[in-house]
């Protein structure tokens, strides 16, 4: 069942960037060669009316593409020079290229709105339910109903941001947390995490359990939406830019084989659960593919952003080539963080 959700789950997401990128081709008129779900040999495939695109399933189902004309395939000599993407002019190939992860944070937000009026927006506001006694926090004097305005320099808006916050700057020292108690005093509490190894990782404890109550309506549910929308895209921020500093670990990545294991974890929790973690992807995969990184869609929009202000394109040689060097390392990456997610199975 795991298996199915994870190839399901994974499809979805896929599907939705790929399809963006797609019908904004078609929109702009640029020519597609093949519109896949899944990597390595056909195990399906149909040619459209017009015998134009091709439209396929393979066999490995991670990845997946839109094959475009004039990103260097032997067949452009072929094609129509006018529809051939690099014909179309740099707002249409925007377009193109943005509206592939556009479709992701579409989808997310989507879902996000569906599990607000099917099963009820799930509390976002910081407060605390409890403090477990004998934790740093019930030491410190932290109790149920406080209202966490800030954590160490951090202004903190939603759940996200407090479980965001405490990952990132866990450390062997005190934790300044600002909170404002039910008469609307504030206070300033400083909590030293007491430090857990489990699994071969550390982790830092405080003993702080937040609400977790869910609520409907209308208006909470688009409030939910546009809270949890702005919380992942913060999220997605301070994890890239703690890649670059040091402050995240590529090994602490996860790849398919961690996303497989989510998916089990998952599963047991709930339909609502599980369609979050679908729009929690989404936004991933939608947020990493606007990196402006060689092979991602944000490197070829960053090779748009050049062509306008130089007042030329690139040559089209020269940015393949770019992007084919990228999408090797890309690989290299992915088969790195694979082997640690399989390590860590272990």
């Amino acid at each position: 069942m795991t298996l199915i959700l994870f190839i399901l789950i994974l499809g979805a997401v896929i599907f939705v960037h790929e399809l963006g990128h797609f019908l904004f081709a078609k929109l702009c008129g640029i020519y597609v060669y093949e519109f896949a779900i899944g990597m390595g040999p056909k195990i399906w495939s149909k040619k459209s009316k017009k015998k134009e695109t091709v439209y396929s399933l393979r066999l490995i189902p991670i990845g997946g593409f839109c094959s475009l004309a004039g990103e260097g395939s032997d067949e452009d000599q072929k094609i129509p020079k006018d529809r051939l993407l690099q014909s179309k002019t740099v707002w249409q190939r925007f377009l193109t290229m943005f509206f592939g992860p556009g479709f992701n944070f579409i989808f997310a937000m989507i879902l996000l709105l569906f599990i607000g009026f099917v099963f009820g927006a799930p509390n976002w506001e910081p407060i605390i339910d409890n403090t477990v006694k004998g934790t740093p926090a019930y030491e410190a004097g932290m109790t149920s109903s406080d209202r966490i305005l800030k954590i160490d320099d951090h202004k903190i808006m939603s759940i996200d941001d407090v479980t965001l916050y405490l990952t990132l700057d866990s450390k062997e020292k005190p934790t300044e947390f600002v909170v404002e108690k039910k008469n609307k005093e504030k206070v300033t509490y400083q909590v030293t995490p007491d430090k857990i190894e489990k699994d071969g990782q550390v982790q830092y404890q405080y003993g702080i359990a937040l609400k977790s109550a869910r609520s409907r309506g209308f208006l909470t549910t688009i409030k939910f939406t546009f809270v949890k929308m702005v919380s992942l895209f913060k999220q997605m921020f301070l994890t890239i830019g703690n890649l670059f500093t040091g402050g995240i670990k590529i090994s602490q990545l996860s790849g398919p084989v961690g996303i497989y294991s989510i998916v089990g974890e998952q599963s047991k929790t709930g339909v609502a659960n599980i369609i979050y973690l679908v729009a929690f992807l989404s936004i991933n995969v939608g947020f990493i593919n606007l990196l402006p990184l060689p092979a991602f869609d944000g490197g070829r929009i960053l090779f748009l952003i050049i062509e306008k202000i130089k007042g030329s394109p690139v040559r089209p040689e020269t940015e393949n080539m770019i992007h084919t060097v990228g999408f090797f390392l890309l690989l290299a990456l992915m088969i790195y963080i694979t082997f640690n997610d399989i390590l860590r199975l272990f």
